[in-house]
């Protein structure tokens, strides 16, 4: 063999750079969304409104049946107060808002308007 054969033969080869993979995080360990504190969305009796504005208002806003409607109704007459839903805080004052947009009850002509409503934590 001749001086530049064995140059050639005796020079280091390259190598090919190695490609790295990037480990995405397993499905365990993704953190959760944090869940959003519940609020309860209370309505307070008064002697304007009758049993059946109650049940209507709760089967058009809520979508109870009107047993439902009626049991709720029938708290708020006995305890002056009922937990009508507990949700998100934002969904609650949506709720709220709706109970106290409602309107007068058709069936009391001296009802001067819409229902009370407030939102509190839930314990």
């Amino acid at each position: 063999m001749s001086d530049k054969s064995q140059a050639a033969v005796a020079e280091p080869v390259e190598a090919e750079p190695v490609e790295t993979v990037e480990e995405r995080p397993s499905e365990k360990t993704r953190t959760k969304p944090k869940r959003q504190p519940p609020y309860h969305v209370i309505l307070w009796d008064d002697q304007d409104h009758s049993h059946a504005y109650v049940i209507v208002m709760l089967q058009q806003l809520f979508g109870y049946p009107p047993t439902k409607g009626f049991q709720l109704a029938d708290e708020v007459d006995r305890r002056g107060r009922a937990i009508v839903a507990t949700t998100t805080l934002e969904r609650a004052e949506l709720k709220r808002d709706q109970i106290r947009a409602f309107g007068k009850d058709v069936l009391n002509a001296e009802c001067p308007g819409s229902m009370y409503a407030t939102i509190e934590p839930s314990p």
